[in-house]
């Protein structure tokens, strides 16, 4: 799927939401709890409902926000709050009258948020099956949805066609076919001093080493650390941080700027940084991250959303102005055109991808069949204590069994502490 840049710049903000992606991705084997949808008779016709969500995203909701004002007599007041406090601020304000009815937020706060009883259920009733699969795993905690999702999204490899007119299969293919590019970096992946397992979970993945096994409903297990299953995976870091092929010395900026520049033929990133890097010039392609193991390469797929307060005074309303208001196509759309976030509706990433001639949709759509949602488990928090700061470590030398073997018994520890 190869493009030039005059064909990519009219689609790419379109393109990025390839990240429809996850409808493939792996869900519960049991379907998540839901009621029948209210419908907007049964929501109050009195009343206002307040609205947290990040500032990028206000103006796109103000429009539906007057819609059902005029359709039910309820007013939405939509706030917009710093991105970086709002989870915080929500669970310290939930049930003290001065929090908000609706909050705007990430997947992955489900775990906080269910702990702290701040939430509600989600009653998507048969409108559930108009979501992404990914969409509905990740809005989905303990078999409860608890998320009105809007946008899913992962990342995939990027390259050069102008160094490596081909996609790879395997990761060593890539790391040949970059190094006869020329390029002076034939793949990069940003880690810094610090690691970054996110970026490279798709390899960890393929080494059969995730890091929570699941329960019979399809939720992460956190009694079920597999993390443990990843000597071969921390071998492998140990090799390439020797050959070079991975390194701590390429931070977020220093990828992207090597890859603008015409300097690296792979890169492995999000749709976010698409667009600049077609502007930059650079003749981009999208494919699947390729496996370094035996088994498929699985990246973290991220879900946005809407959660309903559990202490609201407005619950039904809420549920009802989520539903049969942010669930429609249209709106999705217009949070999809504030922030270029792909939807998580059926429809509207389809949509999307209808209107794209540029062939990153469907990059990203092969890259992300297999993505699997980051876990929302409390005990996540244990994992990420550790994580980073180990794959770096092993990068740059540390022994790779003895290393992961301290990984696992320190995450472990900290779970059990907890």
């Amino acid at each position: 799927m190869m493009m030039t840049k005059k064909s990519i710049l009219a689609g790419v903000m379109v393109a990025t939401s390839g990240l429809l992606l996850s409808a493939c991705s792996s869900s519960s084997s049991d379907e998540p709890t839901n009621s029948a949808a209210p419908t907007t008779s049964d929501a109050a016709s009195t009343g206002t409902l307040t609205v947290w969500l990040d500032d990028v995203r206000a103006d796109a909701l103000q429009t539906v926000a007057d819609d059902y004002e005029a359709a039910t007599g309820i007013s939405v007041e939509i706030v917009g709050r710093d991105a970086g406090t709002m989870k915080d601020d929500f669970i310290q304000q939930a049930n003290s009258g001065s929090g908000p009815d609706v909050v705007m937020g990430a997947h992955d706060w489900l775990g906080e948020l269910t702990t702290n009883g701040v939430v509600a259920p989600l009653e998507l009733g048969d409108t559930a099956g108009n979501y992404l699969t990914a969409a509905i795993d990740g809005a989905t905690y303990d078999g409860t949805v608890y998320m009105l999702p809007y946008s899913v999204e992962n990342v995939a490899l990027l390259r050069n066609v102008d160094l490596v007119p081909d996609a790879p299969s395997t990761f060593d293919e890539m790391i040949t076919m970059g190094q006869a590019s020329g390029a002076e970096i034939p793949f990069a992946v940003q880690q810094g001093e610090g690691g970054d397992p996110y970026h490279l979970y798709a390899f960890q993945t393929s080494f059969g080493a995730p890091v929570f096994g699941r329960d019979d409903s399809g939720s992460y297990d956190p009694a079920n650390l597999t993390l443990g299953e990843g000597s071969a995976f921390a071998e492998w870091l140990g090799a390439q941080g020797a050959a070079g092929t991975l390194s701590t010395d390429i931070t977020p900026d220093i990828a992207q700027a090597k890859f603008n520049s015409g300097d690296v033929a792979y890169w492995l990133t999000g749709p976010w940084n698409v667009s600049a890097a077609v502007e930059a010039g650079i003749n981009v392609a999208v494919s699947p991250i390729p496996s370094a193991g035996t088994e498929t390469a699985a990246p973290f797929a991220g879900i946005k959303g809407f959660f309903v307060n559990q202490y609201s005074e407005n619950k039904v309303a809420a549920n009802d102005f989520l539903v049969n208001y942010i669930g429609t196509e249209d709106v999705q759309m217009a949070l999809y055109e504030s922030s270029s976030t792909p939807p998580a509706l059926t429809a509207a990433a389809d949509a999307v991808a209808a209107a794209d001639t540029t062939g990153i949709v469907s990059g990203f759509v092969e890259a992300g069949k297999d993505a699997v949602p980051m876990p929302a488990i409390p005990q996540m928090g244990s994992v990420w204590q550790f994580w980073g700061t180990v794959e770096a470590a092993i990068i740059n030398g540390a022994d790779p069994d003895a290393t992961w073997a301290q990984l696992t018994s320190d995450v472990q520890g900290a779970i059990d502490a907890s």
